[in-house]
């Protein structure tokens, strides 16, 4: 996601847990020259850990395709990304891109869009305020397609509202206390699925405005650490999607620049 999110390279599983962290005749050769290092040892766990880690949600079958995008640096964006994104998502939901809702900052900007593509109903939800927002964006309010709300409390949509739900740069400001929530809403109002963009730790940044706007600087987290919370609140990977939306992407040599999750509706 669990989109491409959410390269993709799965941890192969074929490959038994025995032979991750099976015992080496490396070790052994430097044991019988000198004692072994208590460093090297605690190393060695921890980089097993991680190996088990890894082989535990391929082999179970869950996010297999987790960490396929690209990284850059710099400020991130990923409300852009799902613009650009827009044609492969097409491709991966079908006809369920017929009905989007789009949470996220500027949503505005994605839900016109969305609704230049044909045969699609797009509603855009703005986590923050909209006071500075142009013309074209109120219009879009005016209209009532674009609404501002809270997404740390439950959403103003009934169950099954929209076929595909699409977040960027929301979550990433949220602690885990309100994702608890927050997730369950998303896919509580999706019906087909919800795609989850955000970006990537270490190799983003926020914006230096974003502090001040949203009283916290945003929270980068890793695939492991959005897959483990996913699991947390019973979201399951959409693997048909995955594997379409990477199609789709491989044939334009697209590569996102944000971690993108493609997560089952709640049925």
């Amino acid at each position: 996601m669990m989109a491409m999110a959410m390269s993709r390279r799965p941890i192969n599983p074929s490959r038994r847990v025995a032979d991750i962290v099976g015992a080496s005749p490396v070790p052994t050769s430097l044991h019988s020259k000198s004692r072994s290092s208590p460093f090297l040892s605690l190393g060695l766990i921890v980089v097993g850990s991680i190996l088990l880690i890894g082989y535990f949600y391929r082999g179970s079958g869950g996010f297999g395709h987790i960490g396929a995008v690209s990284r850059v640096q710099g400020d991130f964006s990923c409300t852009t990304e799902v613009q650009q994104a827009i044609p492969f998502l097409k491709k991966a939901y079908g006809d369920s891109m017929r009905k989007v809702l789009h949470i996220g900052p500027d949503t505005c900007s994605v839900v016109s869009a969305l609704l230049r593509e044909e045969d699609t109903e797009a509603w855009g939800l703005e986590p923050y305020d909209i006071e500075d927002a142009d013309h074209s964006c109120k219009s879009l309010v005016h209209k009532g397609l674009v609404r501002v709300a809270d997404i740390k409390f439950s959403l103003p949509y009934r169950a099954k509202s929209f076929s595909v739900v699409i977040v960027s740069d929301a979550l990433d400001y949220l602690s885990p206390k309100y994702l608890n929530k927050t997730l369950p809403e998303l896919a509580r109002v999706s019906a087909d699925g919800l795609v989850i963009f955000t970006g990537f730790p270490q190799h983003h940044k926020a914006k230096p405005t974003d502090k001040s706007k949203l009283g916290r600087s945003a929270k980068l987290r890793s695939a492991t650490w959005w897959v483990r919370h996913f699991v947390q609140t019973s979201l399951e990977e959409n693997e048909a999607a995955v594997k379409k939306f990477e199609q789709a992407a491989l044939r334009r040599s697209y590569n996102p620049s944000c971690q993108i999750f493609h997560l089952k509706s709640y049925q």
